[in-house]
């Protein structure tokens, strides 16, 4: 791989726009781990947003980076990388965020990125570009993360009210308020793990092409603690607009059905990290609140607003993928 020459400045500028996407996953992606224990009462929000912030850090010391090997060099061509595409990569991802957390709607940070590394590596070079196996992997589970987030979240239900068939409705809920605590502490803990090593892949991407790390290095632990500090951060400050959708105008949900949404959320991000496949962790959360209401029964699910959820995952690659290509002709005029 041709070695770039980027100065220093320009380096630790596209540094910050990776941290800056990392925060910004965080912020755009804390209702997804908040939503559920907020809208049952279980937790205020100060105090929800607080702990799943906690988790999302501690993470660093669970997951390994399978992850952000797949981002850094499993998704586009080594030999077409530069600052340029980087840039553009990241400018397209930051932008989509920016749009859908505005509007409320639950998008995925995750495939903002990889369309964003689509968008930015076709426009310099083609679609040669591209590495397929990594990108069918990703853009399968486009599909298949919310739909196993489904089967994941009905299945807990179905379970939970076998187990507790027996037990008074008020003797449940008493349980479950307890136990979502810790569904709640396990998603937040499988969200930090996946999505801030897409960051940390960035950034690796970054340095083996300025010629600053070689791929068979170890990755800086620099690296690694300031992508889950940025999306804890982020978590911290995070996206209110989208919790009473998550929480709320989807499916209305009691601590049981929060638990199960959790818990099948947690188990789906947890197998996803582990098989190194950056997963998205609001299609995952929403396909589970959808099981758990579909399996309430099927009106309980306002599936209008699921629906307009399910338009902006398509768009979401596509219009990633054209704000980048732009992004990346804007880099080439300024960096």
């Amino acid at each position: 791989m041709q070695t770039l020459h980027i100065s220093i400045t320009t380096l630790g500028f596209l540094i910050a726009l990776a941290l800056l996407f990392g925060f910004m996953n965080g912020f755009n992606d804390a209702a997804n781990a908040i939503a559920t224990v907020v809208s049952t009462g279980v937790l205020k929000p100060q105090q929800a947003v607080v702990m799943a912030a906690i988790f999302n850090f501690i993470a660093i010391l669970v997951f390994q980076l399978q992850v952000a090997d797949t981002v850094g060099k499993g998704t586009i061509d080594a030999s077409v990388v530069d600052h340029y595409v980087v840039f553009g990569a990241l400018a397209g991802a930051i932008a989509w965020s920016f749009i859908t957390w505005y509007h409320g709607i639950p998008s995925s940070s995750s495939h903002a990125l990889i369309g964003g590394l689509i968008g930015a590596a076709v426009a310099k070079a083609g679609t040669g570009a591209l590495i397929e196996s990594g990108l069918v992997k990703t853009i399968a589970f486009v599909v298949l993360s919310p739909l196993l987030g489904f089967v994941l979240g009905s299945f807990m239900l179905l379970l939970v009210s076998w187990v507790f068939v027996r037990s008074t409705p008020r003797k449940a809920d008493k349980w479950f308020r307890r136990l979502q605590l810790c569904s709640a502490a396990m998603y937040s803990l499988g969200h930090g793990g996946n999505d801030a090593q897409k960051a940390i892949g960035i950034i690796w991407m970054l340095l083996i092409a300025s010629g600053y790390s070689a791929s068979t290095d170890t990755l800086p632990w620099w690296v690694v603690v300031s992508c889950y500090c940025a999306i804890s951060f982020g978590t911290l400050f995070g996206g209110w607009r989208i919790v009473k959708t998550m929480g709320q105008r989807i499916t209305k949900l009691k601590p049981v059905g929060g638990f199960c949404a959790e818990s099948g959320g947690a188990l789906m991000l947890f197998v996803a990290t582990a098989m190194g496949i950056p997963i998205s962790t609001t299609h995952t959360i929403t396909g589970a609140i959808v099981g758990v209401g579909s399996a309430q029964k099927m009106s309980a699910v306002r599936w209008g607003v699921a629906g307009n959820i399910v338009w902006a995952w398509i768009f979401t690659i596509p219009a990633c993928a054209f704000m980048a290509a732009v992004a990346w002709w804007i880099g080439t005029l300024i960096l």
